[in-house]
């Protein structure tokens, strides 16, 4: 073999050698910026769902005291209503009482 054929798959080696660093260096930084970019990713889901969640408890809240002042009117309402009754019934209860005290 001659001195040329040695030196040019030296260099021919020299260059594979270089060629497959740069890819593997290649592939390194494509797997970091991936991973990077994936990790970007996931924050973000997890701000944008936590921004929904603190939403969507904010309006469940909202309804339940919509709701609880709408019941609490309601059983004010009720509670008028027994109380109507409970008069009036106290007033028979009382003339009754009278009737008989006055009877016997």
């Amino acid at each position: 073999m001659s001195f040329e054929a040695i030196t040019s798959i030296a260099g021919a080696e020299t260059q594979a050698k270089a060629s497959a660093a740069a890819a593997e260096l290649k592939s390194k930084q494509m797997l970091s910026d991936a991973e990077t970019a994936g990790k970007a990713a996931v924050e973000a889901a997890i701000a944008k769902a936590e921004l929904e969640l603190s939403e969507l408890s904010k309006k469940a809240n909202e309804k339940a005291k919509t709701d609880a002042g709408g019941l609490s009117g309601e059983l004010e309402n009720k509670k008028a209503a027994l109380r109507a009754k409970a008069e009036a019934k106290l007033e028979q209860a009382a003339a009754l009482v009278v009737e008989r005290i006055v009877n016997n």
